[in-house]
């Protein structure tokens, strides 16, 4: 017999991201506890097959050529989308549903669907995957570094600054969105819950005026999979991720040439033609790899004495990180963001100044010249810390409790 049945909600619905892995799994580890789920997503053709895709809403590709009339209606659709709306109504005539779980859904499916679901007294629970419901442009970041200037509801900033793709168009569009929204209260109205997968995003969206009682802090689970114990790998560290500016890639690069510690780095992005010069230029210790996935990237990981995470803007929990983690991995990781909450010092990583050329240095030092018994007893704390915060059991036990709290 069903425990209840859940909607996981998303624009999209193939592993696009870390959004969407995590929109899977929880549903998929919820099917596992007895739990019934249902899919609704925005139709693509990198869609996984799904039964419940004859009531998804309809491609919207916004970056594809278009007239004046269909860029205005693609604007509305942004701010308000009533196809959305109105599929996702049709799905919940035809099943009972006991709470919806949404992620990504800005833009394409638009806030519109929370409007429906609230109108059918259904729970809502939203896993934040960034900053979204705070900052216009998701990041805090702009082209300077972290920026909070919309705070107070100040968006008209993301339209001077042009923080979106550095568009004046995009930016003007996407002020008026938010403004619209933060005037109606559209998603703090709307929402039950927010699930915040670091304690740093709670406390920010604190910060920037959500009521704490909605927030909780539940960490995402990687999987319960049997790893064989780990073994120091060589004198190398590891990146692996996007190569964009705010990844923090070049202040890695420079301090691999300033410390002489060699650093791979996986990955594909806009950055990678400049950050291969930067090295070139500095005679920096440093391998690029490329794109790598599945068994190649875990092997990558596996041989790297330790993995690095430099970044430069307001992570929220790495998946990354804590999967390497689990291989038993420490992390030299920036004081920046989700990242301090993965790093006990000395025992699962070295943390530095985020931006700091000559702190990353020192860190990427340390974990060169720790011995290798130091090493083992870190692989050890680190495993340790992924099955006492991210394991399938404590995600499970939180997330399903926050589930009956909300159907009551």
């Amino acid at each position: 017999m069903s425990k209840g049945h859940v909607l996981s909600i998303n624009t999209y619905h193939y592993p696009k991201g870390g959004s969407e892995i995590i929109y899977f799994a929880n549903a998929a580890l919820m099917e596992r506890h007895g739990w019934t789920n249902s899919f609704y997503a925005m139709h693509h053709p990198n869609n996984l097959p799904c039964e419940d895709s004859q009531y998804f809403a309809e491609h919207v590709d916004f970056g594809a050529p278009a007239s004046l009339r269909e860029k205005a209606v693609v604007a509305a659709r942004i701010i308000y989308s009533r196809e959305a709306r109105a599929k996702l109504a049709r799905l919940i005539d035809s099943r009972r549903i006991d709470v919806a779980h949404a992620h990504n859904i800005y833009h394409h499916l638009s806030p519109s669907v929370l409007v429906e679901l609230k109108r059918r007294g259904i729970p809502v629970v939203m896993t934040v995957h960034d900053l979204k419901l705070a900052c216009p442009a998701y990041t805090m970041r702009n082209g300077s570094g972290v920026c909070e200037r919309c705070k107070g509801g100040r968006v008209w900033n993301v339209a001077i600054h042009r923080c979106i793709k550095g568009s004046v168009a995009l930016s003007g569009l996407i002020m008026v969105e938010s403004a619209i929204h933060k005037a109606l209260r559209i998603y703090a109205r709307h929402i039950d819950r927010i699930v915040t997968p670091s304690a740093f995003y709670r406390e920010k969206l604190i910060e920037w005026g959500w009521r704490a009682e909605k927030l909780v802090h539940i960490p995402n689970f990687v999987s319960d999979a049997a790893l064989s114990a780990a073994t120091p790998g060589g004198d190398h560290l590891l990146y692996f991720g996007r190569l964009t500016p705010e990844k923090g890639i070049a202040t890695l690069i420079a301090a691999a040439a300033a410390s002489a510690v060699p650093v791979r780095i996986a990955g594909r992005g806009p950055q990678e033609e400049e950050l291969r010069a930067l090295a070139q230029s500095l005679g920096a210790p440093a391998v690029f790899v490329g794109f790598l996935s599945g068994d190649a990237l875990w092997a990558e990981v596996d041989a790297a004495r330790a993995i690095v995470l430099p970044s430069e803007w307001y992570e929220n929990s790495p998946m990354s990180v804590v999967e390497a983690f689990q291989r038993g991995k420490p992390l030299v990781g920036a004081r920046i963001g989700g990242i301090p909450e993965l790093i006990e010092e000395g025992r699962t990583g070295w943390s530095f100044r985020a931006g700091d050329v000559a702190d990353l240095a020192r860190a990427l030092a340390l974990a060169r010249d720790t011995a290798d018994t130091h090493l083992a007893e870190m692989s050890v704390a680190c495993r340790q810390l992924v099955s006492r915060s991210f394991s399938e059991h404590v995600y499970f036990e939180a997330m399903s409790a926050l589930y009956e709290k909300l159907r009551v």
